[in-house]
Protein backbone atom coordinates (compact mmCIF):
# COMPACT_ATOMS: atom_id res chain seq x y z
CA UNK A 1 0.00 0.00 0.00
CA UNK A 2 2.77 2.43 0.93
CA UNK A 3 4.72 1.45 -2.19
CA UNK A 4 1.72 2.22 -4.41
CA UNK A 5 1.21 5.57 -2.70
CA UNK A 6 4.92 6.39 -3.03
CA UNK A 7 4.87 5.40 -6.71
CA UNK A 8 1.82 7.61 -7.39
CA UNK A 9 3.48 10.57 -5.65
CA UNK A 10 6.70 10.09 -7.67
CA UNK A 11 4.77 9.86 -10.97
CA UNK A 12 2.75 12.98 -10.14
CA UNK A 13 5.92 14.83 -9.20
CA UNK A 14 7.64 13.98 -12.49
CA UNK A 15 4.56 14.90 -14.50
CA UNK A 16 4.39 18.27 -12.74
CA UNK A 17 8.06 18.91 -13.62
CA UNK A 18 7.45 18.03 -17.26
CA UNK A 19 4.41 20.29 -17.52
CA UNK A 20 6.22 23.13 -15.78
CA UNK A 21 9.26 22.93 -18.08
CA UNK A 22 7.21 23.68 -21.24
CA UNK A 23 7.54 27.29 -22.23
CA UNK A 24 4.44 29.25 -23.13
CA UNK A 25 4.67 32.39 -25.23
CA UNK A 26 2.11 35.03 -24.42
CA UNK A 27 0.91 37.52 -27.01
CA UNK A 28 1.81 40.39 -24.70
CA UNK A 29 5.42 39.12 -24.62
CA UNK A 30 5.64 39.45 -28.40
CA UNK A 31 4.92 43.18 -28.24
CA UNK A 32 7.20 44.26 -25.41
CA UNK A 33 9.72 47.02 -26.00
CA UNK A 34 13.28 46.12 -25.33
CA UNK A 35 14.77 49.60 -25.45
CA UNK A 36 13.87 50.25 -21.80
CA UNK A 37 12.05 53.52 -22.45
CA UNK A 38 10.00 54.20 -19.27
CA UNK A 39 7.82 56.74 -21.11
CA UNK A 40 6.67 54.20 -23.70
CA UNK A 41 2.98 53.43 -23.91
CA UNK A 42 1.66 50.15 -22.58
CA UNK A 43 -0.28 47.71 -24.69
CA UNK A 44 -2.99 45.70 -23.00
CA UNK A 45 -4.20 42.71 -24.98
CA UNK A 46 -7.48 41.20 -23.86
CA UNK A 47 -8.01 37.81 -25.45
CA UNK A 48 -8.85 34.21 -24.78
CA UNK A 49 -5.92 32.36 -23.15
CA UNK A 50 -6.35 29.58 -25.73
CA UNK A 51 -4.84 31.94 -28.31
CA UNK A 52 -1.60 32.03 -26.35
CA UNK A 53 -1.53 28.24 -26.51
CA UNK A 54 -2.01 28.28 -30.28
CA UNK A 55 0.71 30.89 -30.75
CA UNK A 56 3.09 28.84 -28.59
CA UNK A 57 2.41 25.71 -30.63
CA UNK A 58 2.97 27.60 -33.88
CA UNK A 59 6.28 29.08 -32.69
CA UNK A 60 7.44 25.76 -31.25
CA UNK A 61 6.54 23.94 -34.47
CA UNK A 62 8.64 26.27 -36.61
CA UNK A 63 11.46 26.18 -34.05
CA UNK A 64 11.55 22.38 -34.30
CA UNK A 65 11.41 22.64 -38.09
CA UNK A 66 14.43 24.94 -38.06
CA UNK A 67 16.39 22.56 -35.87
CA UNK A 68 15.42 19.62 -38.08
CA UNK A 69 16.20 21.18 -41.47
CA UNK A 70 18.91 23.62 -40.44
CA UNK A 71 17.09 26.72 -41.68
CA UNK A 72 13.96 28.61 -40.90
CA UNK A 73 11.15 29.28 -43.28
CA UNK A 74 7.49 28.78 -43.96
CA UNK A 75 5.29 26.40 -45.89
CA UNK A 76 5.22 27.18 -49.57
CA UNK A 77 5.98 25.80 -53.01
CA UNK A 78 8.93 25.44 -55.36
CA UNK A 79 9.32 24.13 -58.89
CA UNK A 80 11.49 21.04 -59.13
CA UNK A 81 13.35 20.95 -62.43
CA UNK A 82 15.76 18.07 -61.79
CA UNK A 83 15.89 14.98 -59.59
CA UNK A 84 18.14 11.95 -59.97
CA UNK A 85 20.05 9.37 -57.98
CA UNK A 86 22.29 7.84 -60.63
CA UNK A 87 26.09 7.85 -60.53
CA UNK A 88 26.47 11.10 -62.42
CA UNK A 89 23.70 12.92 -60.54
CA UNK A 90 26.01 15.54 -59.07
CA UNK A 91 27.44 16.55 -62.46
CA UNK A 92 24.04 16.37 -64.16
CA UNK A 93 22.48 18.56 -61.47
CA UNK A 94 25.24 21.15 -61.99
CA UNK A 95 24.55 21.10 -65.74
CA UNK A 96 20.79 21.45 -65.18
CA UNK A 97 21.38 24.33 -62.78
CA UNK A 98 23.70 26.08 -65.27
CA UNK A 99 21.14 25.61 -68.05
CA UNK A 100 18.42 27.04 -65.83
CA UNK A 101 20.52 30.08 -64.92
CA UNK A 102 21.31 30.73 -68.60
CA UNK A 103 17.66 30.43 -69.72
CA UNK A 104 16.19 32.33 -66.75
CA UNK A 105 18.74 34.98 -65.70
CA UNK A 106 18.27 36.68 -62.37
CA UNK A 107 18.14 40.08 -64.07
CA UNK A 108 14.89 39.10 -65.83
CA UNK A 109 13.45 36.80 -63.15
CA UNK A 110 14.63 38.02 -59.72
CA UNK A 111 12.07 35.82 -57.92
CA UNK A 112 13.57 32.62 -59.39
CA UNK A 113 16.49 31.52 -57.27
CA UNK A 114 17.74 27.96 -57.66
CA UNK A 115 18.47 25.64 -54.74
CA UNK A 116 20.46 22.43 -55.00
CA UNK A 117 19.38 19.86 -52.43
CA UNK A 118 20.92 16.55 -51.50
CA UNK A 119 18.82 13.81 -49.95
CA UNK A 120 19.90 10.39 -48.78
CA UNK A 121 20.80 7.86 -50.18
CA UNK A 122 22.14 9.78 -53.21
CA UNK A 123 19.44 12.07 -54.56
CA UNK A 124 20.27 15.42 -56.10
CA UNK A 125 17.43 17.84 -56.67
CA UNK A 126 17.25 21.29 -58.23
CA UNK A 127 14.32 23.37 -57.02
CA UNK A 128 13.63 26.97 -57.97
CA UNK A 129 11.61 29.83 -56.51
CA UNK A 130 10.03 30.76 -53.19
CA UNK A 131 6.28 30.81 -53.75
CA UNK A 132 3.76 31.26 -50.95
CA UNK A 133 0.84 29.88 -52.96
CA UNK A 134 0.46 27.32 -55.72
CA UNK A 135 -1.08 30.03 -57.91
CA UNK A 136 2.14 32.08 -57.77
CA UNK A 137 4.15 28.98 -58.67
CA UNK A 138 1.85 28.03 -61.55
CA UNK A 139 2.41 31.34 -63.33
CA UNK A 140 6.16 30.73 -63.68
CA UNK A 141 5.79 26.95 -63.96
CA UNK A 142 4.16 27.45 -67.36
CA UNK A 143 7.31 29.25 -68.58
CA UNK A 144 9.74 26.79 -67.00
CA UNK A 145 7.93 23.67 -68.23
CA UNK A 146 8.60 24.73 -71.85
CA UNK A 147 12.35 24.45 -71.23
CA UNK A 148 12.25 21.69 -68.61
CA UNK A 149 9.34 19.37 -69.57
CA UNK A 150 9.87 17.13 -66.50
CA UNK A 151 9.43 20.05 -64.06
CA UNK A 152 6.63 20.02 -61.50
CA UNK A 153 5.44 22.01 -58.49
CA UNK A 154 6.33 20.61 -55.08
CA UNK A 155 5.43 21.73 -51.55
CA UNK A 156 8.53 22.80 -49.67
CA UNK A 157 9.78 24.97 -46.83
CA UNK A 158 10.59 28.31 -48.41
CA UNK A 159 12.53 31.25 -47.08
CA UNK A 160 10.53 34.09 -45.62
CA UNK A 161 9.69 36.62 -48.34
CA UNK A 162 11.34 40.04 -48.31
CA UNK A 163 9.12 42.77 -46.92
CA UNK A 164 9.09 45.46 -49.56
CA UNK A 165 8.47 48.90 -48.13
CA UNK A 166 6.92 51.59 -50.24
Amino acid sequence: MIRKLFLIVVILGFSMLIVQSQSIVRSSDLFTRRDGNPNAARLNIIQDPALDTLISRYILGYKNLKEKNGYSGMDGFRIQIYSSSNRNAKEESSKANAEFLSKFPESEFPELKSYTQFAQPAYYKIRVGNFRTKTEATRLFLLISKVFPDAYIVPDIIYFPDQKTK
